[in-house]
């Protein structure tokens, strides 16, 4: 391994006899310690993306415990993305090189199951999202500001389509968050959208399609011309409207009338 890295509690000839027996409870704990021990040493980096962790039968013998223990303590880190793990001659678990996309969907089923309001997830993509847009004023490339051209092409092409126009929207909202170059806010932002971004607008029309498009090639333009408050502002008042929209179809289904991207 490129660091150095040991138990934070180091094992003891009991509790190595102690694991063996296996009593209730003893195994969970003696696995959670060691996700715990490589938790800490990734967030300290003695541990980095790459480094040979080791096999089931190393961190048996490293932590004194029994290889049952040691699987499970694997399978946990490799569930949470920590460590990839290669079977076979040469194979073992090594540090994970990170994408935290692939947990975003997981974070926002989590979002979904503890209850969380239309309003709470509103006003966090509302903060992610004004946020987004004022560094990608700052910080969008060319090929950033080529990404949003072409996708404000495709949605004008799409205004028969309000389903597609609604699908190609938010690829707009993340485009810019992309653009921001800000890794934090766009996995924040793909979480948040898994929750509030319908499939379908029930409610949406060639006119509001049309009012929509217009405020996102606001968008890109202040975004071209590097205007970061001007950026924030059209997206904090853009987003806003979005909020009140989804809030009043979560608290009344069948509402009719204007709805947002």
């Amino acid at each position: 391994m490129r660091a150095t890295w040991a138990p934070t509690n180091g094992p003891t000839s009991e509790r190595a006899s102690l694991d063996r027996i296996i009593l209730p409870g003893r195994a969970a704990s003696l696995s959670s310690q060691i996700v715990a021990d490589v938790r800490e040493a990734v967030f300290s980096r003695r541990l980095a993306p790459g480094d040979f962790l080791g096999t089931e039968k190393d961190l048996s013998a490293r932590f004194g415990v029994s290889r049952i223990v040691a699987r499970d303590a694997l399978r946990t880190l490799e569930a949470l993305g920590i460590v990839e793990i290669r079977m076979g001659k040469g194979g073992g678990a090594r540090i994970a090189r990170g994408n935290p996309r692939l947990f975003a969907e997981a974070l926002a089923v989590q979002l979904d199951l503890t209850g969380v309001s239309t309003a709470e997830i509103m006003d966090a993509q509302r903060a992610v999202e004004t946020l987004a847009a004022e560094l990608a004023a700052e910080n969008a490339t060319q090929v950033d500001i080529a990404r949003l051209r072409q996708l404000l092409d495709d949605a004008r092409r799409e205004m028969d389509d309000l389903d597609r126009f609604t699908r190609l929207s938010r690829d707009f909202h993340l485009a810019v968050a992309e653009a921001s170059h800000n890794r934090v806010l766009v996995v924040q932002l793909i979480s948040l959208e898994h929750v509030s971004w319908p499939s379908r607008n029930r409610t949406a029309t060639r006119a509001l399609a049309e009012h929509i498009l217009d405020i996102h090639t606001q968008l890109a333009d202040l975004i071209e011309r590097g205007d970061r408050t001007a950026a924030r502002a059209l997206m904090d008042d853009h987003v806003r409207m979005i909020r009140d929209r989804r809030v009043s179809e979560h608290d009344s289904p069948n509402a009719a009338g204007h709805s947002c991207c």
